[in-house]
């Protein structure tokens, strides 16, 4: 659980993971502004129930970055 401050390039090697989950989001107001928080939720083969599992916070810069970084690897995207 965590306000997200940079964004960076990393050239590790990754393949696309097996599990989905699925993701909430909730504007949350803070003394300092807006935050965009997104929330993941364990996946449905978890044995408990439905719960947090990781929160990221995206202020509004953070929030801009993040969408120039998906419109970079989604060209096309509006």
């Amino acid at each position: 659980m965590a306000r997200v401050t940079e964004f960076f390039k990393t050239h590790q090697s990754g393949r696309p993971h097996p599990t989905e989950v699925e993701c909430g989001y909730q504007l949350i107001a803070g003394a300092d502004g807006n935050y965009l928080q997104l929330s993941t939720y364990g996946s449905d083969g978890r044995q408990s129930e439905k719960k947090v599992s990781q929160t990221l916070q995206l202020d509004r810069e953070r929030a801009a970055l993040l969408l120039n970084i998906i419109k970079e690897a989604f060209p096309g995207i509006d």
